[in-house]
């Protein structure tokens, strides 16, 4: 991160802390679309896209080195079965049924991959029908499974990844997915975990998005306040049950192309259908809250006290990547970990909690935080 998005993005939160914040909308609905790798650096998606919560689309051109792109796919652009068996055919794998509506999502049954990709195959050739319904593999954690295979290479524009740098640290989970079914296949409206942003990438075939802007969802509920299932459904006319679906903004459509990469912004909701794709997506309490952000802002200022020595550098870690991203980058991270544990050091429930179980205590792990930004800043 260079000094001018360092000061455009500290910015960007003071003026958005002090003044009236209304709907965001993108004018006509437009998102924008980046063609060349070389024109594009991590500033420019940082200042533009990130800080500013706005979705955008990546060409194919920044995924065609990925090994899935060449290996998963076939010379027509179908999904290579025959490779995908070769290489996970034993796997078992979590698998919706996207025709049964189970509370606000899809019912899960675990299938060996194999089993599936028969399933696949012959819905396909039944003209995408079966009587055992539209399934949906959804949710596998391939990259964990199967740790040496060349799937994919994390873009720099997403390095910086808090969730995924938590759970890796304390190694209990990790949120990388691979999706993939069929024609049809699809996900009900929701937002992602945390609320936090996410990036879909397309290996084959198409997709489409529907997308609304935090805040949107508000006007989406129903008299219980609870989200639709499904946004294109004819009842959310009924004003009756949706007392404020007239005053929602359409959505924003993106048709995804094979190699293209969907910046999912935070907060907002969608509905995607899909055919195969590789994104992140929790629920923790305030105790393990507090660990994560203990994780995100250590790893910060070990960067920004020690550095990194040569070997350290070459590995693929998350203090690597914020190595990389940059001295302005920890501190803007660590200024944001700031903020956030200031907010949830006078939240009363989290008061609630015995504070001397939290090491370090939140003060001192607050001044910490201060000192290392206030000595990177000298």
């Amino acid at each position: 991160m260079d000094r001018a998005t360092f000061a455009c993005s500290t910015a960007f939160f003071r003026d958005y802390s002090s003044s009236s914040q209304g709907a965001f909308c993108l004018p006509g609905g437009h998102i924008d679309f980046i063609e060349k790798v070389e024109s594009f650096t991590y500033s420019d998606f940082f200042r533009d896209y990130l800080i500013p919560n706005h979705p955008c689309i990546f060409s194919a051109k920044f995924t065609e080195d990925w090994g899935s792109r060449r290996s998963w796919v076939t010379w027509d652009g179908k999904p290579n079965f025959d490779y995908l068996l070769q290489k996970f055919g034993e796997a078992v794998v979590p698998v919706a049924n996207c025709d049964v509506k189970e509370y606000n999502s899809n019912p899960k049954e675990q299938l060996p991959f194999k089993e599936y990709i028969k399933y696949w195959k012959e819905y396909i050739k039944n003209d995408y029908c079966s009587s055992r319904g539209c399934l949906y593999l959804k949710d596998w954690h391939l990259s964990r499974a199967f740790p040496e295979q060349d799937v994919y290479t994390t873009p720099v524009y997403f390095s910086s990844d808090w969730l995924n740098e938590y759970w890796d640290a304390i190694a209990v989970d990790d949120y990388r997915f691979v999706y993939m079914g069929p024609k049809g296949s699809w996900t009900p409206f929701h937002a992602d975990v945390f609320r936090s942003y996410s990036w879909s990438a397309n290996i084959c075939g198409r997709k489409k998005w529907l997308l609304y802007p935090a805040g949107q969802e508000e006007y989406l509920k129903d008299r219980y306040g609870n989200l639709p299932f499904d946004v294109t459904a004819p009842g959310l006319q009924d004003r009756s049950v949706y007392p404020h679906y007239n005053q929602s903004q359409p959505p924003v459509e993106i048709v995804q192309e094979a190699g293209e990469i969907v910046f999912i912004p935070s907060g907002w909701h969608h509905q995607v259908y899909n055919l195969l794709i590789m994104k992140s997506c929790t629920g923790i309490d305030y105790k393990e809250f507090y660990n994560f952000l203990k994780v995100i802002a250590e790893n910060r200022i070990s960067v920004l006290e020690n550095g990194l020595d040569d070997e350290a550098s070459a590995k693929n870690t998350p203090k690597a990547a914020i190595s990389t991203l940059g001295m302005l980058h920890a501190v803007f991270d660590l200024k944001r970990t700031v903020k956030v544990l200031t907010s949830l050091s006078a939240n009363e429930d989290f008061k609630k909690l015995d504070l001397t179980s939290l090491s370090p205590p939140p003060e001192a792990l607050l001044h910490h935080l201060k000192a290392a930004i206030d000595t990177a800043l000298l």
